[in-house]
């Protein structure tokens, strides 16, 4: 993997300012689609993916980077760290035919959308599937 650091000196940055910074360098390092694949905020807790019970925080968030298709680590200054892709080449998928609803009670669902609708802002049993712990929310 290769690894590149901005040295950045200016005010806090909160994520969205150090991934954009991250993004414009992965872009001058030729890389057309750049797309973060895993990140660590460092002295916090902040990571994706999240570690896991019985993994290390310190080494998870890399190994699953570059495990999964990370080619470019790149530091902003003293505070974030990103594994990056180049997503160039992969096929975008349309709009999916899957969304999230809620109940009267907060119960979440993953509704097909050509049975339930656009407009439709409650689940049905027809079209919707309650998210629980083995479903995950798409959208």
């Amino acid at each position: 993997m290769h690894n590149l650091h901005i040295d950045y000196r200016g005010d806090a940055l909160s994520y969205q300012g150090a991934s954009l910074l991250a993004k414009g360098i992965a872009r001058q390092n030729q890389m057309a689609e750049p797309t973060i694949v895993a990140w660590r905020k460092h002295d916090s807790p902040d990571m994706s993916p999240a570690a896991y019970e019985g993994s290390d925080p310190e080494t998870w968030w890399e190994k699953y980077g570059e495990g999964n298709g990370g080619r470019l680590e790149i530091s902003v200054g003293d505070e974030y760290c990103f594994i990056m892709m180049d997503t160039r080449g992969y096929e975008t998928v349309d709009e999916l035919p899957l969304r999230n609803l809620s109940d009267a009670r907060g119960d979440h669902y993953l509704c097909y959308t050509p049975m339930i609708g656009r407009s439709t802002t409650l689940p049905n049993e027809e079209s919707c599937t309650r998210l629980d712990g083995w479903l995950a929310d798409q959208y």
